[in-house]
This record gives structure tokens, sequence and C-alpha cells, in this order.
């Protein structure tokens, strides 16, 4: 063992691992004042677009906002935004960090700043990593070198996964150890009742939010609602809380085989009993209870075809990341070994059911917001974010409501009272799109969109502009960095 990391360090410091370097310096700047002309804007709240409006920037908070002037202010910078829109800079509140296949030491490595430069061209200034699984030491630091623009990411709000305590006393003590170290949050997978009872209220009493993915146990939604959790991730939970008696599994269902547990998750909806699923819903608005459903990591269960043969993962994907998403049951979320029209057909039902529910809580009031979970199941960081977006749209919501549930709804469940929405004193989170997202949602991908104009096709959309914290980045060229980093990775992969 000792030789096998000897060899590793030796390479790290070679370089003849991809991935070993350090995150490149920021290609960002910060402007003593910033002019953004003649731009429509889109606030983020739900309201229609209006406009053209010139904004001012200074250090990172928007400082004026007024109809456009021919006799514009003068200022250190002066983009012209004339036909673009500008927006919020969008808040994903599930991004995994990930350096290495799957978040794990053990998987092949990336570039530090591959998944980084990928959100930041799709217009995302603030990512909840949910879990911090390249260690919370490093992301705690990471933390630091984005607030101080030493390296090109959003900002990063560093949850950590909660696991390892066997009795409520020790649950308790690292609730307040994991506080202590810089933690801003937890995520909790499968605990027992005991164990998640020590934990939230030990979270609640020291402050720190907690997030569930409940997966399959004898603890669901209602049970952690009552608890005051802030958030629930994908769907788990949910409709097991409605099920009269236990889920309807197959007898020869094992939790631990994924597939298994991937194939039959797309029937839990159709079991769910509708009177049930009103009540959880509205015990889980009681307790102002966050849902962020994270649609579309799991949209390779309703088309497999589709989503392996997305245009850009040709020139985005790493070739590793590409390895990870094939078939193998030793990698998180690789399961589609035997997936069949059957299953295609279950999971198209199930996300009628699912969406109309996520509809539904968001009509009576509740907190709906926008992550992605990229990393797996065939979805790449940043573009996975947007098509998080478009499947909202699907839902039933509104383009604005999309926009809002990206921007200002996950600004609420952070806590995060000052970003997430275009107004004056706000921090200046921002995202310059060449293109109308009310009008088309996919403007926002960094591959733009064919549009038609004056009877021919163009190609146009993508965020020009990232501004984080008044930090403004170019995300077409982030985007070409990343090509380069794919393009370097595939060289090698290939030498012989």
């Amino acid at each position: 063992m000792h030789r096998v990391l000897l060899i590793f360090a030796a390479a790290c410091l070679s370089g003849s691992i991809l991935g070993a370097q350090a995150p490149a310096p920021s290609s960002g700047v910060r402007y003593t004042k910033l002019l953004i002309r003649n731009a429509t804007v889109i606030d983020g709240a739900g309201n229609p677009a209006r406009g053209p409006y010139d904004i001012v920037v200074q250090g990172g908070k928007i400082t004026g906002i007024t109809r456009a002037s021919a006799a514009p202010e003068s200022a250190d910078r002066v983009t012209d935004a004339t036909g673009m829109y500008v927006m919020p800079g969008i808040i994903d509140v599930h991004g995994h960090i990930q350096f290495h296949a799957g978040g794990s030491p053990n998987g092949a490595a990336y570039p530090k700043d591959y998944v980084y430069k990928l959100w930041l061209a799709h217009g995302i200034t603030t990512i909840r990593d949910p879990g911090s699984s390249e260690g919370l030491d490093t992301i705690l630091n990471h933390v630091r070198l984005s607030a101080e623009n030493r390296i090109s990411a959003p900002t990063i709000i560093p949850y950590v996964t909660f696991d390892g305590p066997q009795t409520p006393d020790s649950a308790r003590a690292l609730v307040r150890q994991l506080k202590a170290r810089g933690a801003a949050g937890l995520k909790v997978f499968i605990q027992r009742p005991d164990l998640y009872d020590a934990l939230l209220s030990e979270a609640k009493a020291v402050g720190l939010p907690v997030a569930v993915d409940l997966k399959v146990q004898e603890t669901d939604a209602m049970f952690v609602a009552r608890r005051d959790v802030r958030s629930i991730e994908h769907w788990y939970g949910i409709p097991d809380a409605a099920i009269p008696g236990p889920q309807n599994f197959p007898d020869y269902y094992v939790y631990d085989n994924e597939l298994d547990r991937f194939r039959w998750g797309g029937d839990l909806w159709r079991q769910a009993d509708s009177t049930r699923l009103s009540a959880v819903l509205d015990t889980m608005l009681a307790h102002k209870v966050t849902w962020d459903p994270t649609f579309a990591v799991y949209e390779a269960n309703r088309d497999l075809t589709r989503a392996r043969n997305m245009p850009w993962l040709r020139d985005y994907a790493l070739p590793a990341l590409m390895r990870f998403y094939e078939p193998n049951l030793m990698n998180h979320g690789s399961y589609h070994l035997d997936w069949t029209s059957a299953d295609e057909a279950m999971w198209r039902n199930n996300y009628r059911i699912w969406m109309r529910w996520v509809r539904e809580y968001a009509a009576r009031g509740g907190n709906v917001t926008v992550g992605s979970d990229a990393g797996f199941i065939y979805h790449l960081f940043g573009f996975a974010t947007i098509r998080e977006m478009e499947m909202h749209q699907e839902a039933g919501f509104h383009p604005a409501e999309v926009i809002q549930q990206a921007t200002q709804n996950g600004a609420l469940l952070l806590g995060r009272t000052n970003t997430g929405v275009v107004r004056v004193g706000f921090e200046a989170d921002l995202a310059v799109v060449d293109g109308n997202p009310l009008h088309n949602l996919k403007v926002l991908y960094g591959t733009g969109v064919d549009v038609a104009e004056n009877g021919r096709m163009v190609h146009r959309g993508g965020v020009r502009y990232t501004i984080k914290d008044g930090i403004v980045f170019d995300a077409p060229k982030l985007l070409d960095d990343v090509a380069g980093m794919v393009r370097e990775a595939k060289a090698k992969a290939s030498a012989p």
C-alpha cells in the first residue's frame, strides 16, 4: 500500500496524472465601476422582463439600475448588452464538486477547475456542494480561493455528508464537530430514526441546515419534515410516505443492487395514494421544507439513447467521465446494464406523476429549487443545470417561474438574502445572455442554439458574461478552456 502511495505521489509531482494540478489562477476581473448598457432585465423575482436598462456595478454590488441613456455615466468597463438579457446568476443547489470520477479519491482524476469552469460558463454563480466528497478541508480552501478571486469558480456553499455515528450521543457530537470545522450544512442519507432525531435536533440547535437524500428506509418525508429538515433532494421519501404498507418491490429486489434500486424507483409514484400525498405535501409546507427535485439527472431512465448522445458530451466530457458513465455496478449511477423499453415506459409515467406533485407543491406555496446532481448518469456539469431548468418547464412552470426557481428560490434555501435577484443593493451575481431565455431556455446552453432571423438560420445563444460578486468572467473563453482540457485528455488517452 505504501509503495502505491509513493508511486501516486511521484506521478502527481511529475504532472503525469491529468487533474493532479491545482486550479488555474482566476481569469475573472473585478472593476471599480462596471456599466452594463442597454440590457433587457429578467429580475429573478418572477416579474416580466423590463428594459432596456443600464446597470451599474461597483465592487461586488449593484448600485444602479436606470433607463438606458444616450449619454451614460462613465465607468472603468462598459459592456454593451444591446439585444441581450441580464438575469441573476444561477444557483445550483445540488452541485457536486468533483476532482475525480464519481467524487471518489479512487476515481480517475479531473483537472481541478474542470467542473468550476463548466458551471461559470453557464451563468452559474453559486453552488451548494451536497457532500464535500473531495474532503471538507479541500473544499473549504476552495471556498476561500473563490471568494478571493484566486480561482475561476462559483461561490461555494459546502455541505458535508453525515455518516458514521452509531449512537445518538455520537451523532450529536459529530454535528458539533462538523459545524466547528466550517461545514455550512449537512447532507444525510440512510440513518436509524433515533440517530435522525439526535442529529436533526442538534443541527437545529447549532444552526446547521440539513438536506436529506432519504433513499429507501424506515424514515420518510413526513418523519424528517416534522423535525424541520431544510430540504429534501430528489424524490425519495415523498411517495414512500404515501404508500399504504411497504413499497411493492418484486421478491428478487435488493436495494444495494443499483439496477434494482433505480429500475423500481420508477414505480413508486404510481404506488402512492393521492390523498396521503396531499397530506405529505401539507406537512412539508407547514415546516417550510424546500423540495429540490433534480429531475434531469434521472432522464436517462426514460430515454437512454438520448442521454448517451447529447452533442456536448463529445467536446466537453472528459474521457474518464465517459468511462465512469458506462454500465458498471461498481460505479454509483452506472446501472444501465439491462435497460428495457418497459423500464423507459415505467419511468416516463413516473415523471408525469412526479412533475404533477412538484407543480402542486409550488402552487401551495412550497419552495422549489434547481439542482443538477451532475457527474452521474450521462449528466454533464453546467449543461445539466440548464437541462434541469428545461424539465421544470416541462413540469408545467412558466419560464419566469423556472428562472425564479433557479435564482431567488435557491437563495431563499441557502439563507442568502442579498442575491438571486437583479436589484439595487444586491450582490452583483449576474448572467449576460445572448438571447431571451423566457422565449427559449436553450439559449442558456454553452453550445448555443440555431434561431431564425430575417428568414435564415443563425447560431447564437449562450451566456456571454458571468458576473460573480462583481467579478466578470468571459463565459465562452471558459468553455474553450474546458474543450482544451478534453482534447488534451483524449490525446493522452490515445498516445502509444
